[in-house]
């Protein structure tokens, strides 16, 4: 898998040597390192903080990834001809404007434009604006309008915090009286640590959820294959949500007419509304979808590729992601960028004993070099350090395992062989990643 896939068109090797800086330090990052070196124009992937799996395919930089003058520091300090950003959280804080100011090259929207992501008013009020399906909604700002809303909505209802919660902020309540103390908890800091300004409530949809990601240079857009996560911490979908416990990509989550629907009433439409509003969108947006009876509707927008979904999907992607990155860069976005292989791949998230409450770090992990050798299998790196000649935990999802077949139940069993391979005190996995796929497909 290591290798860049063989007939690639080297006739397009313009610009090589390339240096790429990429920004994060967790699962998706080790994967997007992972990619972009594969590819025979980048010389050397530099990545800020990265972690101690991502220093094996890359060369980490120290910083802090919310400060943006670092970042343009570091991008300065390595000379990389693109930075590609990770997380959230910088995007929300205007890096790709100052980047942009300064002449540099970056991968992803700016501030205004990951409001989609950033604010869930926002996002749900852009959607009113132009007619893109999404579930029934209230914004309050007060535990009275909370009150007072929730009267109009019938139980279960999710309740989600305004702004960036690191996939922690929604809560799906079984009763008005819970959403109504989940709302009062996001609203006083109770539940998140910080105080909220306004909380969404949102009628509950039932179906399937499919994350579902284009890339866009402001006006075009180029879909990859879609993925499910599984959000909620325990087998069976039980518990409470995380950031991502796994997920599963397979041609058979959505076929292609539905990625046309798709397109044309969510994608496309996102992007021409933005551009109305006088903000162009290029970057990766990610629309998380429940496929409902009423049709496919918006549960959320990412303004950035989904972790654990990026390690599942970029384990499908034959083409190479650099020349999508420059393509949504220079505003020349063409349909063909993309090219899949029709296996399925499954990424199963190896998370500490806790998450995503409290846990324990610092407990040493043993196997990884034996899963590392199981064809068709990359251990991703999401909470990892290296100290001492060995690999500990230092975070709450540690690792995303990811393997590849043709058939989902043997990608499946390929990612559970190398998960029995690695330990470390108190680890934590979910067993039933892709299953209600396989039940579905009998």
């Amino acid at each position: 898998m290591e290798a860049y896939p063989t007939g690639y068109d080297l006739s397009s090797l313009v610009g090589f040597p390339m240096k790429i800086l990429v920004i994060g330090g967790g699962g998706r990052e080790h994967a997007l390192v992972w990619k972009l070196r594969q590819s025979p124009r980048v010389s050397q992937v530099f990545c800020l903080p990265g972690n101690g799996g991502i220093c094996d395919d890359a060369s980490c930089v120290p910083g802090d990834p919310k400060n943006i003058e670092a970042l343009v520091a570091a991008a300065h300090q390595v000379e990389a001809d693109i930075t590609v950003v990770g997380p959230e959280l910088p995007l929300s804080l205007g890096v790709v404007d100052e980047f942009t100011r300064r002449g540099l090259k970056i991968f992803g929207p700016t501030q205004a434009a990951a409001q989609l992501e950033s604010s869930k008013s926002f996002a749900k009020e852009f959607m009113q604006r132009h007619q893109i399906p999404t579930a029934h909604y209230a914004v309050c700002v007060n535990e009275d309008e909370l009150r007072k809303s929730l009267s109009l909505f019938s139980a279960p209802v999710v309740v989600k915090a305004d702004g960036l919660a690191a996939g922690k902020g929604v809560v799906i309540a079984a009763t008005k009286e819970e959403a109504a103390t989940a709302g009062a908890d996001m609203l006083s800091g109770k539940l998140l640590g910080a105080p909220c300004e306004r909380v969404v409530l949102e009628e509950f949809l039932e179906g399937e959820e499919v994350s579902f990601l284009v890339v866009s240079d402001g006006e075009r857009v180029a879909p990859l294959v879609a993925a499910q996560d599984h959000k909620r911490v325990g087998d069976g979908d039980t518990g409470t949500n995380t950031g991502g416990m796994g997920a599963y990509s397979t041609d058979t989550l959505i076929d292609a007419a539905m990625v046309e629907w798709l397109l044309h009433h969510i994608a496309r439409p996102v992007i021409a509304g933005m551009k109305e509003e006088g903000v162009e969108y290029r970057g990766v947006l990610y629309c998380g979808l429940m496929m409902t009876a009423r049709g496919p509707m918006v549960l959320e927008f990412n303004c950035r590729l989904g972790d654990p979904e990026t390690q599942a999907v970029l384990m499908r992607l034959e083409s190479g992601l650099l020349e999508a990155i420059e393509e949504s860069i220079e505003g020349r976005i063409s349909d063909n960028v993309f090219q899949w292989s029709a296996d399925a791949s499954c990424c199963v998230v190896v998370a500490s004993g806790g998450y995503p409450g409290s846990f324990l770090a610092g407990k040493k992990i043993s196997g990884l070099d034996r899963a590392a050798q199981l064809e068709n299998v990359k251990v991703f790196h999401a909470g990892t350090t290296r100290r001492d000649g060995g690999i500990y935990s230092s975070g709450g999802r540690v690792l995303g395992v990811t393997a590849r077949a043709a058939r989902l139940e043997d990608a499946i069993a390929k990612a559970y062989e190398a998960v029995g391979l690695i330990q470390f005190e108190d680890m934590h996995y979910r067993k039933d990643i892709g299953a209600r796929a396989l039940r579905s497909s009998l």
